[in-house]
């Protein structure tokens, strides 16, 4: 029994030490694995960082490029019918929007959603002004009707789309 109790007497101070020993290597074990999350979270922002700010930039440009009074600036052609015209915008928007529907991942559902709502509402604003205008028309009738209708339109959805990016932009960074 005296053996027992001497052995008791060394093992149990030994069994504390080494579990203090466990607590503490856990301990600093956990710190530095954080540690090493925040640098590579840090890392990776700084990577990341400037491609979301391109991608935003781009998104900018693109609304700002299918702006109807852009648009029709950039690609009027005043020797083509309406129907060509008409055809020639469609594509531009929609060769632009393919070129740029990568950028999606960096933003918000939202912003995203917006953008492809105000290109297909510009879509939708040349589809229609293109219907009423005789089949004589031309390249000019179809951007003098375009402009005129998207100015009497209260909601812009280009406008309302560049507006929410910026927002998005300002509380990202």
């Amino acid at each position: 029994m005296d053996n027992l109790l001497e052995f008791a007497k060394i093992l149990l101070p030994a069994a504390l030490v080494l579990y203090a020993m466990y607590l503490g290597v856990k301990t600093m074990i956990a710190r530095e694995l954080t540690q090493r999350q925040l640098e590579i979270r840090q890392r990776s922002i700084e990577i990341t960082l400037p491609v979301r700010l391109q991608a935003y930039e781009r998104m900018v440009l693109f609304l700002e490029r299918i702006e109807p009074s852009n648009l029709v600036v950039r690609l009027n052609q005043p020797d083509l019918t309406a129907r060509e015209f008409q055809h020639i915008l469609l594509k531009e928007i929609r060769d632009e929007y393919n070129h740029n529907v990568s950028q999606q991942v960096y933003m918000s559902e939202e912003v995203w959603e917006l953008i492809r709502s105000a290109k297909e509402d510009l879509i939708t604003a040349i589809n229609a002004a293109a219907e009423t205008l005789p089949e004589d028309a031309r390249a000019m009738d179809l951007a003098k009707k375009l402009i005129e209708d998207r100015m009497g339109k209260e909601a812009d959805l280009i406008r309302q789309a560049l507006k929410k990016l910026k927002e998005e932009i300002s509380q990202t960074y």
